[in-house]
């Protein structure tokens, strides 16, 4: 796959990027990456993974734009107020880099579409705001074998994650999987909601931007991933944590009585 002139200048600094280089940026090119969710935390994924150069870009969310998500949803616009915000961040994808192929599902991931969504990507984003989804979509890449990379935020703090259940580990067990983390969703209303208990929209920057980090380290294979980590950021002190995370045996998906 050759590039452009246009694309070897826009790109020059990932081409001349130690490890990264011309075939770094080809496997960015050739990669297919899901994102599902177009708010806060997808709005810096979007515009990172395009400014990267990576080829194919799905984008899945069902809601709106609304004045409210302009304060951290800077992919979007005052004038996109009122549109589906897969088709306005796919503009503005569009717009950042037109080499880039945008691929618009203005739809709700379910338990119904998620497989067909996911199995026609390489790597998948978590961005979404809600504990169904995330179950969902953390299932499915374990059975439809991709890697996701999975960020969530509360008012002043967040996370993230990368997620590889499918594969075993250094240790020769299986790599664990989000219900490791937390085996099943808590209950409806335990935990408010952005509207009710407000967000610092810049956090939503912070922890999107690394998302889109550690999807490029995927899609390159560069670095050390966070499979089996558990990154902490606490924006109040500026303090990251990392916490180790393993392998549950009771854990529905790979544990041993799935297996069975």
């Amino acid at each position: 796959m050759d590039f452009s002139a246009e694309e070897i200048e826009r790109y020059a600094r990932h081409i001349v990027l130690a490890d990264v280089g011309g075939p770094g940026q080809q496997k960015l090119k050739q990669a297919r990456t899901l994102v599902v969710g177009a708010g806060g935390l997808g709005a810096p994924v979007l515009q990172y993974l395009a400014a990267a150069g990576v080829g194919t870009i799905g984008i899945v969310d069902s809601d709106t734009v609304s004045l409210s998500n302009l304060q951290r949803q800077v992919i979007h616009r005052t004038e996109d107020i009122g549109r589906p915000k897969a088709e306005s961040a796919g503009e503005a994808v569009s717009r950042l880099n037109p080499n880039v192929a945008v691929e618009a599902h203005a739809l709700r991931l379910t338990a119904a579409n998620a497989k067909a969504l996911v199995e026609s990507f390489d790597i998948v984003l978590d961005c979404s705001d809600n504990f169904a989804t995330r179950y969902i979509l953390s299932d499915q890449c374990f059975y439809s074998r991709r890697p996701l990379v999975t960020g969530s935020v509360g008012q002043f703090d967040g996370s993230l994650t990368t997620l590889k259940p499918y594969l075993t580990g250094a240790d020769s067990l299986p790599n664990p999987t989000w219900r490791c983390l937390f085996p099943d969703p808590p209950p409806d209303g335990l935990l408010p909601t952005c509207a009710v208990a407000g967000i610092l929209g810049a956090l939503t920057g912070v922890i999107g931007s690394m998302q889109a980090l550690e999807a490029i380290k995927e899609i390159v294979g560069i670095g050390d991933s966070l499979v089996g980590r558990l990154l902490l950021y606490d924006a109040r002190s500026t303090r990251f944590e990392t916490i180790v995370y393993r392998w549950d045996p009771a854990n529905p998906l790979n544990g041993r009585a799935a297996a069975e």
